[in-house]
């Protein structure tokens, strides 16, 4: 009895732990919870985040221990966690673990959008500049002077734009060029992601595949890799290689790290950045005008109203992957691969014919066929055109079913 007279109302490390020492430290437990959080006491030593909120339900729990070299006594505290506010509440909860602040965007999407409008102007409206890469009655786009010419100018562009945006990417970013190298699709490469991509890609155009492959015997030819060889002349160069390059490089890896920067919801990048892409086709409807000024006026709006419809969709298409996947070498890839099967057909029959391509992209011209290509008429059996049209449902279908699937990448620049 003495002792515990002796130690009334205060402990000692050398002191044993008495029952009753127990009973009196549950109760200063009880009266420190209502003010732990205004007043810190001396020892007192909470395991969470302070914040206390003793009537939330719903809330987390944290032991804390007074003199925790002398007793192991828990007191179970509810806790929420709240936006932290001042300097202090910003040490707390980088300490604590608390909700971070919402990050806010170093520009709006207006910026951004108006940033895309600016370098597409910049692409297209060096065509028009130079005598050379301008349109007339007499000089045709396909004229290797032309195409060189154009090749050169969107060049020049796409170097500006890059280094535009890595510029921006970067001081926003205090320096972190692998992140913006990243956000730009440049690295990783993304081999096997453009493999799954162009395969994807190509299970949508099963039909294509079936008439040009098989109905027109061109398999052959794929074996052999008789098609490389046509890449040596500028106008299969152009619409293989420089286009979906250039293109991709400035719709795709230039403009899209933007949007993410000013925090731009996912869906309207990738509905937004396909009108621009293809309001950049608008141009050519003056072109046409310009090398058929004796056509009617009905046919030249409606061309151009199909080449924004089409273009409009791959883009959407291209920006869905370049989300998806974080690689520029794989929407470059599925471009190409785009640009040398051509637009599908949807009505009448098929036969063994060879027909220039359908290219997509802002660098198309009056017909958007290649006009180097060879026709050769050949009328087939009704059942080729109804195998077609079925795969291109069936493919369809198992485009839409593993889409999510083989699009999927660790490297994705975003959850969707």
């Amino acid at each position: 009895m003495e002792q515990d007279e002796k130690y009334k109302g205060r402990f000692s490390l050398l002191s044993p732990i008495h029952p009753k020492a127990r009973e009196r430290e549950r109760q200063t437990h009880r009266e420190r919870e209502l003010s732990i959080f205004t007043k810190p006491r001396r020892g007192f030593q909470p395991y969470n985040n302070p914040i206390i909120d003793l009537g939330c339900p719903n809330s987390q729990t944290f032991a804390a221990k007074p003199f925790p070299s002398l007793f192991n006594i828990p007191a179970h505290i509810h806790t929420y966690t709240m936006a932290p506010t001042g300097i202090y509440g910003r040490l707390k909860a980088l300490y604590t673990g608390g909700e971070k602040e919402k990050e806010i965007p170093p520009f709006s999407t207006t910026t951004a959008v108006s940033l895309l409008v600016l370098y597409t102007l910049i692409y297209v409206i060096p065509f028009y500049l130079s005598s050379t890469t301008r349109p007339s009655p007499q000089l045709s786009r396909d004229a290797p002077t032309v195409i060189r010419g154009r090749i050169r100018s969107v060049t020049l562009s796409c170097i500006i734009v890059c280094i535009a945006t890595f510029g921006i990417l970067s001081s926003v970013r205090n320096g972190d060029a692998i992140r913006s190298f990243h956000q730009m699709g440049y690295f990783p490469i993304g081999f096997f992601d453009t493999f799954k991509c162009v395969g994807l890609t190509a299970i949508l155009f099963a039909g294509p595949l079936f008439e040009e492959g098989i109905a027109q015997g061109q398999w052959r030819d794929w074996i052999r890799l008789r098609g490389l060889g046509a890449l040596k002349g500028w106008i299969p160069y152009r619409n293989i290689i420089a286009g979906p390059v250039t293109e991709e490089v400035l719709f795709r890896s230039a403009s899209v790290p933007l949007l993410l920067l000013s925090k731009t919801p996912t869906t309207t990048i990738i509905f937004l950045t396909p009108v621009v892409f293809g309001l950049a086709h608008v141009h050519h409807f003056y072109e046409y005008r310009i090398t058929h000024p004796h056509g009617p006026m009905v046919g030249a709006i409606l061309r151009s109203l199909l080449q924004f419809s089409y273009t409009t969709l791959f883009g959407g298409y291209a920006t869905f992957l370049y989300l998806r996947t974080g690689s520029l070498l794989a929407v470059i890839c599925v471009h190409a691969f785009c640009n040398w099967m051509g637009f599908p057909r949807f009505w009448g029959k098929i036969s063994s014919s060879v027909d220039g391509e359908t290219i997509i992209g802002p660098d198309v011209g009056a017909s958007k066929k290649s006009e180097d290509v060879a026709r050769r008429n050949g009328e087939l059996n009704i059942l080729w055109t109804i195998t077609y049209y079925s795969l291109l449902v069936v493919g369809a279908y198992f485009w839409w079913q593993y889409l999510w699937v083989l699009s999927a990448s660790e490297f994705a620049l975003v959850e969707l």
